[in-house]
């Protein structure tokens, strides 16, 4: 580590240790007398602790008559006041109103899904968010695909894209319009509404939608049961590299028998500047709005709604041809769910959602208006729905069954005014063009699902699923080239088959083993079966779509540890760790190769004059890890590293596959109370020389990257935070950055991140 990194971490080690004793209970729930493990136990000095598998806890309480805050999803949260004793004291939990968000994690580590990673609490770690894809920044693992400042996709494992189920509240979907992705699913929610993000590290269930290397689940804000009554939060932030703000509002109403919440942001973002102080075109507006209710006929039936639209204005993308003037996108969705029912059928649960998105492009600012004023009017609908039904054959098992449906039809059209020829001389009279983009296709998925869980022994779970998905596609207007390429475009069915087996062996707090194995199969999207020379890659090349591909196979092993290990009897110093080994076999992996037996269609005189067509290779896999520990230590002080690292190769072409981050090492070093917080995270990021040059990859060297944070409580119900981002001014580019495309200023080099950048966050809530 670089010595002069040191000055800012010495920060972090101010601080005086309390003398304390051990206090020693258990959290049970008040129906069964069933423990409850991982419930958040917060005492009034701001110590803090989990309970384990058991339900059983130790905290230390300095004073007599110490209030004890314990909360678990679920259930309410109680304060009790306790007192200095030997004895273990019982805490029972009452279940609170059913809530809807479709989570995933319930915070059983027996009974959660296998090979799971769950993240929260963003206003302490995130203190100004660009869109949602900047809070997968710090979760090991992930990486982020940037086309500007706007259109960032979240990358898990070198799997980005389709090929990862991202959803929020459970399987809501809104699919992008943009063939260049413009606006994928991270642009149509607000940052601040989410509470957490859950991730299944693979395809190791088959109950959330058709699955190829890993669920992504950003669970919006809902209200609890210490919420009742009226009320809201205020936030707002300024950015100093850009000069940019953000705001938000939410307001809600809460009781015992319904709930609503109403929200609102804003985003005004300029042009950052990278190290080197040369500004990147990459500003932008942004409108969103919603609405979410919930009625509970009682205490184990909810009906809830959720509608909500964004707006995106004005957008810049550095590395793409076009920039977006207008993206309007409208969702709304409808969840019911009836528990507790006695019989075989012990829950029902039933979703339904259709979105909208309406997009519309253009190259005004850019070099090539000259030649072309080319305009692009393009939309996109997502509906579906699911069915699912819990269970109960016998005393031990539990069945999950159901069916889904996931509906995506997109069309429009480009149309280009060509203002001069290919020797550059103005016509006389402009010629214009109309280019179909999408061609009037449709992608219908109909999957029905059976998944069990059965405990092999009282410490070992075992789980099975299996998977149909009936994947109907057509094109219903093809352009007259296309069809001439491909002589058969009827209405094509796939019967896909995929499916998972896992066991988690719980031994306690302190150890977890799991060991898992996915089938994840994938059917083409519709870039890949039906873009029709258009550039969509990181690449100047053509690319033309193939609605003849067979589906993407990932056969994905994985072994996985994790636990935590206390370190004094006297104290809560403990040591965590985790870590994840998998393997990715693909079959028919599907990548874009250089026809020479087609020619460019559109500025024909420019190279490269052969474009790529979408094939399936069999000789394509990935393997890697990721690795952290950390030890809390000081009573409020914890270190972390955690480190990634992904290899992948495409064997038919002798180089890696696209999009591979390079390794990458996190150290993060915090003290936190509850009402105060301060951090410093430091990324080294290692130089990538192994990259697929058939995509228009180019190495990238490595760098380093010093971030720091610090949050306060002031007073009661504001929050206040400051960061300095990038705290030496690095000038550095990820690897899974796009190059700059069609810019005046800059040549085919990869796009730097930020510079120095210093943000404040504010936020009041009642």
């Amino acid at each position: 580590m670089n010595p002069k990194y040191f000055w800012v971490l010495s920060v972090l080690l101010l601080g005086h240790l309390v003398n304390a004793q051990n206090f020693k209970g258990q959290v049970v729930s008040e129906i069964n007398k069933e423990p409850l493990a991982g419930a958040h136990i917060l005492a009034q000095n701001g110590m803090a602790t989990y309970s384990d598998t058991n339900g059983n806890f130790e905290i230390n309480i300095a004073v007599e008559h110490t209030t004890l805050t314990i909360s678990f999803m679920g259930y309410k949260t109680i304060q009790q006041q306790v007192s200095i004793t030997n004895e273990r004291i019982i805490f029972l939990l009452e279940e609170a109103p059913i809530i809807i968000n479709g989570v995933m994690v319930t915070g059983n580590s027996k009974t959660d899904p296998i090979l799971f990673l769950e993240t929260n609490d963003y206003v302490k770690k995130i203190v100004q968010p660009r869109n949602v894809a900047d809070l997968f920044q710090d979760i090991n693992g992930f990486s982020l695909i940037k086309r500007g400042n706007y259109a960032i996709d979240p990358s898990f494992r070198a799997t980005q894209y389709e090929q990862l189920n991202v959803q929020f509240d459970g399987g809501t979907k809104a699919m992008n319009a943009c063939p260049n992705r413009m606006d994928p699913i991270t642009t149509h929610v607000i940052p601040e509404e989410i509470e957490k993000i859950e991730i299944i590290k693979g395809p190791y269930t088959v109950r959330y939608g058709a699955t190829f290397g890993g669920i992504v689940n950003m669970v919006t804000q809902k209200p609890t049961a210490e919420d009742y009554g009226l009320h809201g939060n205020i936030d707002g932030g300024y950015e100093s590299n850009g000069g940019s703000i953000v705001s938000m509002a939410r307001l809600q109403q809460a009781t015992e028998k319904y709930d609503i919440v109403g929200n609102v942001g804003f985003r005004d973002f300029g042009n950052y500047k990278d190290g080197d102080g040369v500004e990147i075109p990459s500003s932008f507006r942004s409108l969103d709005y919603g609405i979410k209710a919930g009625v509970n006929f009682n205490e184990n039936q909810r009906l809830q709604a959720h509608w909500r639209q964004s707006y995106g204005r004005d957008v810049l993308h550095a590395g793409l041809p076009m920039d977006t003037e207008e993206d309007n996108s409208s969702i709304l969705s409808l969840d019911y769910k009836l528990k507790g029912l006695t019989g075989l059928v012990e829950n029902i649960d039933t979703k339904i959602y259709y979105s909208y998105v309406d997009h519309i492009m253009s190259n005004k600012d850019r070099p090539s208006f000259m030649m072309t004023d080319a305009l692009s009017e393009i939309d996109a609908t997502t509906a579906g729905g699911k069915l699912e039904l819990k269970l109960k054959p016998s005393e031990k098992m539990v069945l999950y069954t159901g069916v889904d449906f996931l509906a995506i039809a997109r069309d429009g059209n480009r149309t280009r005014l060509v203002k001069r020829n290919a020797m550059g001389v103005v016509l006389a009279t402009p010629v214009q063009f109309i280019d179909k983009v999408w061609q009037d296709s449709y992608i219908n998925d109909l999957g029905v699902f059976v998944e069990s869980k059965y405990p092999l022994t009282t410490k070992t779970m075992a789980t099975v699923g299996l998977r149909y998905d009936n994947v109907t596609s057509e094109i219903k207007d093809p352009a007259d080239d296309f069809e001439a390429l491909y002589s058969n475009l009827d209405k094509r069915t796939e019967h896909n088959i995929s499916g998972t087996a896992s066991i988690k062996y719980v031994l306690s707090n302190q150890f977890i083993m799991e060991v898992a194995y996915g089938r994840g199969v994938r059917s083409a999207n519709m870039i890949e079966r039906v873009i029709n020379h258009f550039t969509v890659g990181q690449d100047a090349y053509e690319y033309i779509g193939n609605p003849n591909l067979d589906a993407e196979v990932n056969n994905q092993f994985e072994i996985g540890f994790k636990g935590s290990k206390p370190l004094s009897d006297t104290n809560t110093d403990r040591f965590n760790y985790s870590t994840s080994f998998y393997y990715s076999l693909y079959e028919n992996y599907i990548v874009a190769l250089i026809d020479e037996t087609q020619t460019r269609k559109y500025m024909p005189m420019l190279e490269p004059v052969n474009p790529k067509v979408f094939q399936n290779l069999d000789g394509a896999y990935k393997t890697g890890f990721e690795i952290s520990g950390g030890i809390d230590f000081w009573e409020n002080f914890n270190f972390t590293t955690a480190l990634a690292y992904v290899y992948a190769k495409n064997k038919d072409l002798n180089e890696s596959l696209p999009l591979v981050p390079p390794l990458t090492t996190r150290f993060k070093l915090q003290f936190e109370k509850e009402k105060f917080w301060v951090n410093a995270n430091y990324t080294i990021t290692s130089k990538q020389d192994d990259i697929a040059i058939s995509f228009g990859e180019q190495s990238t060297p490595g760098y380093e990257v010093l971030d720091f944070r610090l949050g306060i409580v002031p007073i009661k119900n504001v929050t206040l935070g400051v960061a300095m981002l990038n705290v030496f001014d690095k000038t550095y580019n990820n690897h899974l950055n796009f190059s700059f495309n069609n810019q005046a200023e800059f040549g085919t080099v990869p796009i730097n991140d930020p510079g120095r950048n210093v943000t404040a966050f504010a936020q009041f809530k009642f």
